[in-house]
């Protein structure tokens, strides 16, 4: 049964049975927005009139400190290979995860100490505007949810630092974060991640 995530609690990624996991995913998900009335002299003069919103998935790789590497929708893969990006989902549509980050964490370089999946959102809407949004950990081999994280709340904020997932004591372990942050991008919110490592 998969864990609903608070935030600042951490769990061990190590399964039952002292095997540990190697294949893992990242979804996000969020439903498109709905459209509102106004017409095009409402837009023209700034009344609301809805836009497809765009939610990007990252995954920073650091060491103790620094950055190391990170996969967004203008880098799909890791340069080492172990992190691949399912691509850029432009609106939501659809059910389910819209964008998934892949790790073979078997494959993560041994300095990579830490993985930070963070949300933003690229055209700017805040968190108040965008219904739905959840993050969550899979178990890619078994296809099956070890933890989820609910965008609960909204708020004016326009990113979202989801969870870190490190390495302690010989295997990986994952802490929500949950931290609200500013930014189109993931480059924008790196001094806001730097504390959690």
């Amino acid at each position: 049964m998969a864990v609903s995530l608070m935030k600042g609690q951490r769990i061990s990624l190590a399964k039952e049975g002292d095997s540990q996991l190697t294949q893992v995913f990242m979804g996000l998900g969020w439903d498109a927005v709905k459209k509102k009335g106004g017409g095009f002299l409402s837009s023209l003069f700034g009344g609301q009139s809805g836009g497809d919103i765009d939610l990007d998935a990252s995954c920073i790789m650091f060491d103790e400190k620094k950055l190391i590497d990170a996969v967004w929708f203008r880098q799909l893969t890791s340069e080492d290979g172990s992190i691949r990006h399912s691509g850029d989902n432009l609106t939501g549509e659809g059910e389910g995860d819209d964008e998934t980050i892949h790790v073979d964490l078997a494959a993560v370089p041994g300095n990579v100490t830490s993985l930070v999946f963070v949300i933003t959102s690229f055209r700017g809407q805040t968190f108040n505007e965008i219904q739905n949004a959840f993050c969550r950990l899979v178990d890619a081999r078994a296809n099956k949810e070890i933890a989820s994280y609910t965008l609960s709340g909204g708020g004016k904020n326009t990113a979202q630092i989801m969870a870190r997932v490190y390495r302690h004591g010989g295997e990986w372990k994952m802490a929500a974060i949950g931290e609200p942050a500013q930014g189109a991008t993931y480059k924008d919110v790196i001094p806001k991640i730097l504390p959690f490592l």
